[in-house]
This record gives structure tokens, C-alpha cells and sequence, in this order.
């Protein structure tokens, strides 16, 4: 359904036939006052027409017409706040990105550093030491003999034990 601007419009434009066209002429209140103001229109409207038509323009004065425009378009002064004609720096430029590298590679070592540091480094195993502490019994074994062989820049140590018949249970490896 139509709203009566629409109506309105239409019936000045010609483009109302039939049911339409009587049933609008029908609400009008004043249908002298109404023909009055679409005779108005049309005048209006042939008149805006001849008077308004844009010339038709050569290629040169068109190239003309544009590069006028370009140019005032760029001599305008840019608002405050607002970079419309220009282009920004980007934020993560190649300064902006080497210093957040070495920055970052900075705080590694220092992490790394400590973590390191803090590490204690045991000098012999807790297992290694029981064992070298336990003494073999010479009523189980009379002929055993133990002997250690320690490589300190491998950091290996090779327990050799010669004629030990049975481990006693307390001495068995955790």
C-alpha cells in the first residue's frame, strides 16, 4: 500500500491509471487547487530541464575538469584528527622491530642465565654413595674386593665389584 506522497508523486508524474487514478482524485479535498499545483510541477519540472542540462563536454575539457578537482582536493587543509588524502607510518617499522628483537633476545640470556645458574649440580649420585659406604662381609664373601673408576669430564663412574657372591637386601638399589 501506498503512503499518500507516493500517490501524490505518482499522480503528478503521470504513472496513476485506472482504479488508482479515481480513487486518489476521489480523497483529494480540493481537486481545482490540486490540478493547480501539478500544472505548477510540470512547469517547474520543463523549466529545471532546459535550464540545468549539463553541457556536454570534450575529452580535454573533462581531463581538464578532473585534474581541477584533483588538485583542489589536495590543496584543501586536512581536519585535525583526521589523515584522509594521507598516508600513515605503519607502527612496526624495521628500527621498531630490531629493537624488540634484540630486546627479547636480551631478556632470554638473562632468564637463561639465572635458571642455569640456579641448578645444583650433584657431585656423586645418592646411590653411588650407599654403596660405596656398605661394606661387603667377609663371612659372606671372603675374596670380594670393590674398586671405582671415576672419569670427571664425562661425567661417568664405573663401580667394579670382584667375588661378590650375593648383595645383602639393605644394600639392594632403590
Amino acid at each position: 500500500m501506498k503512503t499518500f506522497e507516493e500517490k501524490w508523486t505518482a499522480w503528478i508524474d503521470g504513472q496513476l491509471t485506472g482504479n488508482e487514478l479515481a480513487e486518489f482524485e476521489a480523497s483529494l479535498p480540493d481537486k481545482a487547487a490540486a490540478e493547480a499545483e501539478k500544472r505548477d510541477a510540470l512547469k517547474l519540472h520543463t523549466l529545471l530541464k532546459q535550464q540545468l542540462a549539463a553541457e556536454p563536454m570534450s575529452n580535454a575539457d573533462f581531463f581538464n575538469h578532473q585534474l581541477r578537482e584533483a588538485i583542489a582536493r589536495d590543496e584543501r587543509p586536512v581536519a585535525a584528527g583526521a589523515d584522509h588524502g594521507r598516508e600513515r607510518a605503519p607502527w612496526w617499522t624495521i628500527g621498531r622491530l630490531i629493537s624488540v628483537g634484540a630486546g627479547s633476545l636480551a631478556i632470554f640470556a638473562v632468564c637463561t642465565f639465572f635458571v642455569i645458574r640456579s641448578e645444583t649440580k650433584p657431585d656423586q649420585s645418592q646411590y653411588l654413595s650407599q654403596i660405596l659406604n656398605a661394606r661387603v662381609d667377609p663371612a659372606v664373601s671372603p675374596n670380594a674386593s670393590i674398586a671405582m673408576f671415576e672419569t670427571q669430564e664425562q661425567r661417568v663412574t664405573v663401580l667394579w665389584v670382584e667375588g661378590l657372591q650375593t648383595l645383602p637386601s639393605e644394600y639392594a638399589a632403590k
